[in-house]
């Protein structure tokens, strides 16, 4: 019988430890996750992102291990590098307000990519999804990419759960309105808007 394969958490720390090869595992395995929580907000920034992040989980490796739950810590470090991302490109851009919860993507800043697939309906949904305030847009794509609950966006975001179902409602509202669809409908555009990973996955680096 084949061993286990190691587990997010022993990659780490193996990592942490010198190896390469656990390094390598570590970041083909998270890579998909973190392009898909960056792509659609960050564009072109993202391979450099999900670099950021790696690394600060590296810096931040006995809280995670002491977590025993690696992706979520991931993901929270991956939200912090996301506004640290945006607060500077407003700065530059002369603004001081950083209430995402009211500001998108798309009015921070940022660029959208050539790297999805062209698929106008896909398309369609992406755009509308970085038209809204990054704090809903990164709901609506944790429960329906991620398929995360509630109650697991929640823990995320360090937001009540009533917090995450207000703004998933407020989102898919908005989404119904822009689209032109239906609540069935939206659901189903959401499900095929799904990135798929198709970038090369970079080299890990400490």
């Amino acid at each position: 019988m084949e061993p286990a394969p190691d587990t997010e958490l022993e990659l780490l720390d193996q990592w942490c430890g010198g190896s390469d090869r656990a390094g390598d595992l570590l970041l083909r395995r998270c890579f998909p996750l973190l392009y898909r929580f960056f792509i659609n907000k960050v564009g072109d920034a993202t391979d450099d992102l999900v670099q950021q992040t790696l690394i600060a989980c590296v810096r931040h490796r006995e809280k995670i291990l002491d977590s025993g739950a690696f992706r979520m810590y991931l993901l929270k470090i991956a939200r912090s590098r996301l506004y640290d991302h945006l607060r500077a490109m407003r700065r530059r851009a002369g603004h001081v307000d950083d209430d995402f919860e009211q500001v998108s993507v798309a009015a921070a800043g940022t660029s959208n990519t050539s790297r999805f697939g062209r698929a106008q309906a896909a398309v369609q949904v992406r755009d509308a999804l970085r038209g809204l305030p990054v704090d809903l847009q990164m709901v609506v794509e944790l429960h329906y990419w991620e398929d995360h609950s509630t109650a697991e966006i929640a823990e995320l975001l360090e937001v009540p759960q009533g917090t995450v179902k207000s703004r998933l409602r407020r989102a898919r509202e908005a989404l119904e309105g822009n689209l032109g669809a239906d609540s069935a409908a939206v659901d189903d555009m959401l499900g095929r808007a799904r990135p798929e990973v198709e970038a090369e996955v970079p080299e890990p680096s400490q």
